[in-house]
């Protein structure tokens, strides 16, 4: 009689694996009808019909017994049902189980055993995700739905082609640009719901700046006139909000331009931590018993909101395309500049595609992403100074002058 081989003794040992793995987390649930070893004995049986299929040349053993499991469990919660547990999920979970044994069999062992971790996450923070779930109000769900509008039925229909003058216009990176922006903003937008202000007004700073310093800012401005206490609050959130930009824009260059991350780090980073060591000190001097007030932002995947970004994207990217090639960097840096006044993601994004285009090189992107975050922060600045008045403009200025240069040290000396 042939010995097995080390595959089918490897595929075995991978199947009963995750069997137990995925069982170990139902035998934790008293109502479950199955638990660790009539997960591991599903696993086996999986990848045994799969061995005797093969040997005998029947391709659909495996089916059969995919078939068998699942009306068996269906008939063991139809006969002794319990109230509070209808056993769908351990039914699931068991043909999934099955599923993965098959798979694992057929060399697909590293993507299964991914699985299996990823369903026993599922399975075991149930509670967990129960609770976010229930967190989740109609304007957030709506957002998501919106979002995956955004992602998943507008953005294949593009067509990836160049269009306009100089070929800067192509529909589908225009649009995937406002994809990745918008699933930035919406990450942050749905933390900053659940943070509340439970967390403390650095929590606040993080995701208010991921998903709109600007709005962010001009809410504790306003703030700002109501106590010192109040100015005292507004600070640190402020200038936290406003150097989270640095970390959004390296995720931005990162995602949409990876080759470009090396000539940019410096300036972003040097910005950012220059600012996060300002906003700790204005954060220690903070009355943390002073409950913070919530940025009033809105839905950021929203279609308006999408479509509004996706057209100034559009005439920024048309614009520096035109300044670029009429009046060289020099104009194409004053648009940096004026534009960074109160968005920097058009212009970021503009100068990357001109790169990618061979209009611009990456000196070139480092200098527009610097003029622009530059631009940015006098505009806030600004806006502290005249909403929130002179006594939180003082406690801003130092913290945003000297993030400002530490960004300009490390746009002089790149890597």
């Amino acid at each position: 009689m042939p010995l097995l081989g080390f595959h089918e003794l490897d595929a075995f040992a991978t199947s009963a694996a995750i069997g137990l793995l995925m069982g170990a987390e139902r035998e934790r649930r008293p109502s479950a009808k199955a638990g660790l070893r009539t997960f591991a004995l599903i696993a086996l049986l999986g990848t045994s019909l799969c061995l005797l299929g093969e040997k005998i040349g029947i391709a659909w053993l495996p089916v059969v017994g995919l078939v068998l499991v699942g009306v068996m469990l269906i008939a063991v919660y139809a006969t002794s049902p319990i109230s509070d547990d209808p056993g769908t999920t351990t039914v699931v979970a068991a043909l999934l189980c099955y599923s993965l044994s098959v798979m694992v069999w057929f060399d697909l062992a590293q993507l299964a055993v991914m699985l299996a971790i990823g369903a026993t996450v599922l399975l075991y923070f149930k509670s967990e995700l129960r609770g976010v779930t229930l967190k989740l109000e109609r304007e957030e769900l709506i957002s998501i739905l919106q979002f995956g509008v955004v992602s998943l039925v507008v953005l294949p229909l593009l067509p990836d082609r160049n269009y306009g003058p100089y070929d800067a216009l192509n529909p589908r990176q225009i649009w995937l640009m406002v994809v990745l922006i918008s699933g930035v903003s919406l990450a942050g937008y749905i933390a900053l719901k659940f943070v509340g202000q439970r967390y403390g007004a650095w929590l606040l700073g993080l995701f208010g700046g991921l998903v709109s310093s600007t709005a962010t800012t001009l809410v504790y401005a306003r703030h700002a006139r109501t106590s010192p206490d109040a100015t005292r609050l507004a600070a640190p959130v402020i200038v936290i909000a406003n150097v989270i930009v640095f970390a959004r824009i390296a995720v931005i260059v990162g995602v949409a331009a990876p080759s470009l991350i090396v000539a940019v780090l410096p300036a972003l980073a040097g910005g950012l931590v220059v600012g996060a060591a300002g906003s700790a000190l204005l954060w220690r001097r903070l009355n943390h018993d002073t409950p913070p007030p919530m940025p009033e932002v809105h839905n950021p995947a929203a279609i308006r909101a999408s479509l509004v970004f996706g057209c100034m994207y559009g005439l920024v990217l048309l614009a520096a395309a035109w300044l670029r090639h009429a009046t060289g960097e020099t104009g194409l840096y004053w648009l940096a500049f004026v534009s960074g006044l109160t968005d920097v993601d058009a212009i970021t994004l503009s100068s990357l595609r001109l790169e990618d285009l061979g209009q611009i090189g990456a000196d070139n992107v480092r200098t527009v992403i610097v003029l622009a975050i530059f631009a940015n922060n006098v505009f806030k600045f600004a806006m502290a100074f005249f909403t929130g008045g002179r006594r939180l403009a003082l406690r801003c200025a130092i913290p945003m002058a000297a993030t400002m240069a530490g960004m300009g040290i490390g746009w002089l000396f790149p890597i």
